[in-house]
C-alpha cells in the first residue's frame, strides 16, 4: 500500500517520470524533501535467490507509509527505521522475480538524468501561490524555492506537502527559483511566469536545468 500522490506529481507519465519509480519508506522520505531524488538499486544475490542481474535507477515519487500492526521483517516493510523501496511493478521486474514479492537490495543515491528544463506548475491566485517543481536533474530533490513578484523581493516559500511549496503573498508577474539538495552544487535556474487571472487553472512553465 502506498500513500497516493504524496509527492504531488499526479500523473507520472505526463510529468515525465514513467514507471521507473518507487515509494520510499518513512526513513527515506524525509517528509517529502526526498521527492524527486534518484537511486540506483541492485538486488543482493548474496542474501536472496530471486534476483535478476543488473541494476535500475528509479525516481522517488511517493511515500510508502508504515504499518505498525506488522513487524518490520514480516509485512511492515516501510516501518522506520527500515529503508524500503515500494517499486512500480515494471521497475521491480527488472531486478527481481515476481513471485518473491520482496527482495534484498543494495542502493545508492545517484544523479538524476532528465530531458528538458525544470518545470514549475503554479496553482492558486494572486494572493496565494502553490508551486510544484518537477523534472529536476542532478540531485533531483528540491530543498527550497523562492518566489519574486513584479513589485516584491525574493520571498522564501514553505513546503506544503511533497514537492509542492506555498507562499501567501501578493504577486502579479512572478519568478520562481529552486535550490537543490546540498549534495550537489550549481547555479539555480529560474522561470518567469506572466500574470494569471483570479481562479485560473494550473499553468506549467519550463526554466533552465541544473
Amino acid at each position: 500500500m502506498v500513500c497516493r500522490r504524496a509527492c504531488g506529481y499526479g500523473n507520472l507519465y505526463s510529468t515525465g517520470y514513467g514507471t521507473n519509480t518507487a515509494a520510499l519508506s518513512t526513513a527515506l522520505f524525509n517528509d517529502g524533501a526526498a521527492c524527486g531524488s534518484c537511486y540506483e538499486l541492485k538486488c543482493d544475490a548474496a542474501l536472496g535467490t530471486y534476483c535478476r542481474a543488473g541494476s535500475i535507477t528509479i525516481t522517488a515519487t511517493n511515500l510508502c507509509p508504515p504499518n505498525y500492526a506488522l513487524p518490520n521483517d514480516a509485512g511492515g516493510w516501510c516501518n522506520p527505521p527500515r529503508a524500503h523501496f515500494d517499486m512500480a511493478e515494471p521497475a521491480y521486474l527488472q531486478i527481481g522475480i515476481y513471485r518473491a514479492g520482496i527482495v534484498p537490495v543494495n542502493y545508492r543515491r545517484v544523479p538524476c538524468v532528465k530531458k528538458g528544463g525544470i518545470r514549475f506548475t503554479i496553482n492558486g491566485h494572486s494572493y496565494f501561490n502553490l508551486v510544484l517543481v518537477t523534472n529536476v536533474a542532478g540531485a533531483g530533490d528540491v530543498q527550497s524555492v523562492s518566489i519574486k513578484g513584479s513589485s516584491t523581493g525574493w520571498q522564501a516559500m514553505s513546503r506544503n506537502w511533497g514537492q509542492k511549496l506555498a507562499r501567501a503573498t501578493r504577486t502579479s508577474t512572478a519568478r520562481a527559483s529552486p535550490s537543490r539538495s546540498p549534495s550537489a552544487t550549481a547555479a539555480p535556474s529560474s522561470a518567469t511566469t506572466p500574470p494569471r487571472p483570479a481562479g485560473s487553472s494550473a499553468q506549467t512553465f519550463e526554466g533552465g536545468q541544473f
